[in-house]
């Protein structure tokens, strides 16, 4: 009921917030009165926060996250939403306990509630002082019942609750977000209304998320941070039905940590066009067979995606269940120091790297949301599984932190990726690839290969490409699925690796990067999706310029 009214009270704030709520603050720590509101209460806390009889926090966190989006979408060349908003919201942790035993569970993780967005002194720090008398109370409750549960468990090897971290001082700029909105509106209804190109296509849709965001962080160890970032997204979606009933849809994507690095008008059309003469040859495109199995090669982008997706969460470490014996969570919990991926593969993800060649990166941070300084970490080494991204919240052999605590607005951090950099210790050019997966077609006597350019949501094929053993001819197809790609595929079946690495942001519940080249698969299956095809409109689209 607590996190209905939360939500509730963020979309009223969100929508009814004052034009002046981004107003510009210094850049010193000093002058900030967000952070000194912060600093003075937190220390005010600390001194005074105690009833009689129980115990006294050991540690007090304070996160403070201002927020200014911008988002618009508009379809068939008429503008559907756009929507300007701004919120301030902070999450205030009391911990009762100490480092090896604490409350910070379930409603011990802290009190979530809205900030005022104007820099009044005193009305901040009078809501850090409700927030911080809410979040101890809750603590007590937490700590107690975790107490009483722990005692009916058998605990085989005890972990430490949280981490010590040292302080940490870090002041960086504030990110404004600094856009001409009804330029980019006009922009949006251009996109889309290019739909009257292509007559087949059913929906044309062009959208935009814009947004700035600003952290800052204060706790009773010392540590003071204020960061912020920026990160500019622009979408073109388009569907339509093939004259069998299926469908059919492209949505490319376009991320940046700066406005200047999305792509022109001009280049942003000629992706829109893309898009309809895509969904065209798609619509005429011959349906994929019932089943394959076979050579396979991924674009770098479907490496991408498969990595995001089969990799990236098990490289995390997070606390299991209390009395479970497992490491961590995932598919990797039992494979530490196993081989996870073939040898002359490695994963590294990075968050401190800005740039991979002239693209810029969006999981970039200096300070991850703990408080914990930025660290490069190699999880995957010739294949072996040698690490875990961590936060502060210890787990079996990795007692501290190595700066990868994310959190998706004022929710509790938790480990995540942040440019995660796949990379091999042999490759070949991409049109190697192509003559090793004829060959091996041809070895098998197989009429054809498959090649995978494009997914769409968790591993969708989109774009599925035959190519032929006799000629080299790449033939587009429709309606394919991945049949067995999973973690034991990745780990078994890849036998060559592209010189063709490539970046690709995303912009989804927490900004990333992934690094990724072309993959060639020894065996892998390709069938038809079992997806029911849908009937056709029943009568046309109105005329253009009709009644």
């Amino acid at each position: 009921m607590r996190g209905r009214r939360f939500a509730w009270l963020l979309l009223l704030a969100a929508v009814c917030s004052l034009p002046t709520a981004g107003q510009s603050r210094p850049d010193s720590a000093d002058d900030d009165p967000v952070l000194r509101a912060m600093k003075v209460e937190l220390d005010r806390s600390m001194e005074k926060l105690r009833l009689e009889h129980f115990q006294a926090p050991y540690y007090i966190e304070y996160s403070v996250v201002e927020q200014d989006q911008f988002t618009a979408n508009a379809a068939f060349g008429a503008v559907r939403g756009r929507v300007r908003a701004r919120v301030r919201t902070l999450r205030a942790v009391v911990r009762v306990g100490d480092y090896k035993q604490d409350s910070y569970e379930g409603a011990g993780q802290g009190r979530v509630d809205l900030m005022p967005q104007d820099d009044d002194l005193l009305a901040l720090r009078h809501q850090l002082w409700l927030a911080t008398d809410a979040a101890y109370k809750q603590a007590l409750e937490a700590l107690t019942a975790k107490q009483a549960r722990l005692k009916q468990l058998e605990v085989e090897t005890p972990v430490d609750d949280f981490a010590r971290a040292p302080a940490l001082k870090a002041i960086r700029p504030l990110a404004r977000l600094e856009v001409d909105e009804n330029r980019w509106v006009g922009l949006l209804e251009s996109l889309s209304s290019l739909y009257r190109e292509a007559p087949d296509v059913q929906f044309l849709e062009a959208t935009l998320r814009f947004s700035a965001t600003n952290r800052y962080l204060v706790n009773s160890e010392g540590t003071l941070t204020r960061q912020g970032n920026a990160v500019y997204a622009v979408f073109v979606t388009g569907s339509t039905q093939a004259p069998d009933g299926m469908r059919l849809e492209r949505t490319p994507g376009f991320v940046a940590p700066r406005m200047e690095e999305l792509p022109t008008p001009e280049e942003l059309k000629t992706s829109a066009r893309k898009v309809l003469d895509d969904l065209k040859a798609l619509r005429a495109a011959p349906v994929v067979e019932e089943e394959y199995r076979g050579p396979v090669l991924l674009s770098s982008g479907v490496t991408a995606a498969a990595f995001l997706d089969l990799v990236a969460p098990n490289l995390l470490g997070r606390k299991p269940a209390p009395g479970s014996p497992a490491r961590t969570t995932g598919a990797y919990a039992s494979s530490f120091k196993n081989r996870v991926l073939p040898e002359f593969l490695s994963v590294v993800d990075d968050p401190t790297e800005m740039k991979y060649g002239d693209r810029s990166l969006v999981g970039t941070y200096a300070v991850d949301d703990e408080g914990v300084r930025a660290q490069s970490v190699t999880a995957v080494e010739k294949g072996e599984l040698v690490s875990y991204l961590m936060s502060r919240q210890p787990i079996r052999d990795f007692p501290a932190s190595n700066g990868h605590a994310r959190a998706n607005g004022p929710a509790p951090p938790a480990p995540a990726i942040s440019n995660l950099f796949v990379r091999s210790s042999k490759t070949v050019p991409r049109e190697e690839l192509k003559k090793k997966l004829i060959e091996l077609c041809s070895q098998r006597s197989l009429p054809y290969g498959y090649s995978v350019d494009n997914v769409t949501g968790r591993l969708q094929p989109a774009l599925v490409y035959r190519i032929w053993v006799k000629d080299g001819r790449e033939e587009l197809v429709r309606g394919a699925v991945f049949g067995e790609l999973d973690t034991r595929a990745l780990r078994n079946d890849i036998i060559a690796v592209g010189d063709d690495p490539k970046a690709h942001n995303r912009s989804a519940a927490l900004p990333e990067s992934v690094i990724a080249p072309s993959l060639l698969f020894d065996d892998l299956q390709i069938r038809r999706s079992s997806a029911t095809q849908q009937k056709l409109p029943v009568y046309p689209p109105p005329p253009e310029g009709g009644d």
